[in-house]
């Protein structure tokens, strides 16, 4: 399944004093996309917090290909490249809506715990959760 890609618009305090985006956006940039993505599969940060889960962010990696300005809108393109019901790995690729220029690539590891901190399995505690996931996997 493919996902809506996010859209944001640059604001002012996101920028430094060259008006360029500061690097430690682009990762906020991916948080915003991936809770959409979640939202979109049904599986919303809100929902699997009621349900006890959590999902930290265990690595993240972000490659920055050209500047961002003030003013611009981005759509960042999150992909769920892999989930084995522990993990998860998240691609995201952040273009200029207008003119199509690759600004931003990168990738977020997340694990799932319960909220005292305990791993969990989804696909052995959560089933519905584990299928959600599994139904957004692309397909190899």
């Amino acid at each position: 399944m493919g996902f809506q890609t996010y859209s944001h618009k640059v604001q002012y305090y996101e920028t430094d004093q060259m008006g360029i985006v500061h690097h430690s956006n682009y990762i906020r940039w991916f948080e915003e996309a991936r809770i959409d993505m979640l939202e979109q599969m049904g599986m919303g940060y809100s929902r699997m917090e009621q349900q006890g889960i959590i999902i930290p962010v265990l690595s993240v990696r972000c490659e920055y290909r050209s500047m961002t300005r003030f003013g611009e809108t981005v759509e960042i393109i999150p992909l769920l490249r892999k989930y084995n019901g522990v993990r998860m790995n998240i691609e995201y690729t952040i273009v200029d809506r207008d003119t199509g220029e690759l600004r931003c690539v990168g990738e977020s590891t997340h694990c799932f715990l319960t909220k005292d901190g305990k791993p969990v399995s989804l696909k052995r505690e959560y089933l519905t959760m584990d299928d959600m996931f599994r139904s957004n996997l692309p397909e190899e």
